[in-house]
This record gives C-alpha cells, sequence and structure tokens, in this order.
C-alpha cells in the first residue's frame, strides 16, 4: 500500500499541520505503509505535474493550514493542476483524506472544501480531520489529541485496504449533469504531456514570443490588405484621368465588396479620388467589383455598362456620359 501527502502550508515552524502531518506519516509507517510526502511550497514552479504523482498511489492525505482565509493558494493550484492535467480514471480509484488545522476562523470550511473538490474531481473521500490550535506547544503536550490523530491514520490505512464503500453524494450527480472539464479530450498520457509543458518556464516563454510574433505577422498582413483596399482603383483612375476645360462633377461610385464608398471630384485639370462619403454628389452609381475591373482594364467603358444594365446609376444623364470623356481606358 502506498500513501501520498500533499502539504500546502507555507512550511512554517509553528504550523500545526506539520505536526500532525508528521504524527500520521509515523503511525502509517509502522503500519508497513509506503508513505510518500510532497510540500507543494516545494515544486512551485511545477505543480502542474504534481498530480501525475498520485498515478501509483492507493490513497492520498491533503494537508493545509487556514491562515486568514480559505485553504490558501498552494493548495488550489494543485487541486486546479488536477482538473486540468489529472488522470479522472486514477481518482475514481483513490482514497483521499482532508487534514486541515486553523490558526484562525475556517478550519472546518476548509476540510468540506477539500472533499467536495475530490468528489468533483471523481474521487473516493474519506472521514478527515480539523481543529484549531491556539498554542502549538500545549497542542503537541496534549495526549488526547495524539490518539486522535493516529486513530485518523488508523482509519485512513483501514478504509484503503478494505477498499470500503460510501452512498452517493450530489458531488458527483453535479460533475455527471453540470460540470464539463476542458473542451479539448486528452488521453492520460497526453495530460501528463501537456501538465509537463505547461510547468516548463521555457517552453512557455518560447510559445507566447512565438505567438506574439505570428500575431505581429498577421497584424502587418492586415494593415497591408486594409492599405491595398483604401488604394484599389484610385491609381488606375488617376493615370488614365484627361481633364476637360470647364467640367466640374462629383461621382459616387458604390462598388459591391467594398465597405466605402468611392469617391471621385473633378474640378477642372484637378481630381481627387478617395475612399468615402461625399455630401455632394452629381453621379451616383453601383457596380460590382468584376464590371469596375473590366472598366479600368480598357474591357468596357461606364456607358455600355450603364446601357447594359450591369451598373445602375442617379443623376444627370449628360454628367454620367462624360465619365467616358474624363477616364479613357484603352
Amino acid at each position: 500500500m502506498k500513501v501520498n501527502i500533499y502539504y500546502g502550508g507555507r512550511g512554517l515552524l509553528d504550523d500545526p499541520t506539520l505536526y500532525v502531518v508528521n504524527k500520521m506519516q509515523e503511525v502509517l509507517t509502522e503500519l508497513r505503509v509506503q508513505v510518500e510526502r510532497y510540500n507543494i511550497y516545494e515544486h512551485k514552479n511545477s505543480i502542474a505535474t504534481l498530480p501525475q504523482t498520485i498515478k501509483d498511489a492507493d490513497g492520498i492525505i491533503l494537508a493545509t493550514t487556514v491562515e486568514w482565509l480559505g485553504i490558501g493558494g498552494y493548495m488550489q493550484q494543485f487541486l486546479d493542476a488536477c482538473w486540468l492535467y489529472g488522470d479522472k480514471e486514477k481518482f475514481a480509484v483513490t482514497y483521499m483524506q482532508p487534514i486541515v488545522m486553523s490558526t484562525t476562523y475556517g478550519e472546518r470550511e476548509g476540510e468540506i472544501a477539500l472533499a467536495n473538490a475530490w468528489e468533483i474531481l471523481g474521487g473516493l473521500p474519506c472521514s478527515g480531520l480539523c481543529g484549531y490550535v491556539e498554542d502549538l506547544v500545549s497542542f503537541e503536550m496534549n495526549h488526547d489529541y495524539t490518539v486522535i490523530i493516529e486513530k485518523k491514520a488508523e482509519n485512513l490505512y483501514r478504509t484503503i485496504s478494505q477498499k470500503q464503500k460510501s452512498l452517493p453524494s450530489s458531488n458527483q450527480a453535479v460533475k455527471q449533469s453540470v460540470l464539463r472539464t476542458q473542451s479539448l479530450e486528452l488521453t492520460p498520457q497526453e495530460s501528463e504531456q501537456l501538465s509537463k509543458y505547461v510547468s516548463d518556464d521555457l517552453y512557455v516563454k518560447k510559445q507566447k514570443e512565438d505567438i506574439e510574433e505570428l500575431s505581429s505577422m498577421f497584424k502587418d498582413l492586415l494593415g497591408q490588405t486594409e492599405e491595398d483596399e483604401e488604394m484599389a482603383y484610385v491609381m488606375e483612375l488617376e493615370a488614365h484621368f484627361v481633364p476637360q476645360a470647364d467640367f466640374t462633377a462629383n461621382y459616387l461610385f458604390m462598388i459591391e465588396g467594398k465597405q466605402k464608398p468611392l469617391s471621385v471630384e473633378i474640378h477642372n485639370e484637378e481630381i481627387q479620388i478617395h475612399y468615402g462619403q461625399n455630401e455632394k454628389v452629381d453621379i451616383y452609381a453601383k457596380l460590382s467589383t468584376g464590371v469596375m475591373d473590366n472598366i479600368v482594364q480598357g474591357r468596357m467603358t461606364f456607358q455600355r455598362a450603364f446601357m447594359t444594365g450591369e451598373m445602375t446609376a442617379k443623376g444627370n444623364f449628360k454628367t454620367l456620359k462624360m465619365l467616358d470623356q474624363v477616364f479613357i481606358f484603352n
């Protein structure tokens, strides 16, 4: 039989949980149980890989100290890692005994939190131990307290060896009907590999750098695309512009697929072309990109597009006919 102890406190000398854990470890060792202990604060940079150490354990002890509120950050991180990267099939046959000692208020809530967490993970909870310690010396010297701790260790041994069953709990029902694990359906081996990647700071840093590089590249491409969008047909119209004396007109082309209309302002020999609205419009035209491509490539005229219905227009017909004089595409 093997039991793993996961201690989630800060490792302070006056931590009462350490005394309880040491005493339970002595009893389990006397019962010829192989005990392996993990101080989570010593593995704070690799907590994501700790759930994999449960694979060869018949039971575990989750021990932590309530110093001001709740079970503490290290233990919570460990439980988060169990949820994200742990082998749920293994948890389903693993017994867990919660140990929560308090130097303030909240030891019972802490014990219940650990038990609930393990049940939601699919594991098998055992009867736990919790208590409030005001003075560590008097606590250690109290024989009755020592007997209680030893009995709890014996109960854990008996529960695991006899594979005791427990009644169904609502936490299991909630897990099956409401809660959902991570969207990626991973095998235990894939989860273990993922946890190793997550705990590797160099790997994570490299991945973040690669993501930033890709994001920057796509932003550049997007910027180029937007720039190309703003310049579509502008250079072609400017290059084939033929000034007409005493001619002024404002054209607005609604081209399908373009977010903004193409505005063309002609004033004698000057021309301004840009994408955007224009308050004063003489000709309002609507056409597709294919028709506009044919016009600027010389395969079709504005007049022909209008006569065949491939371009619709509103405004002065004479001003519309002038398009083929101010823009000559050969």
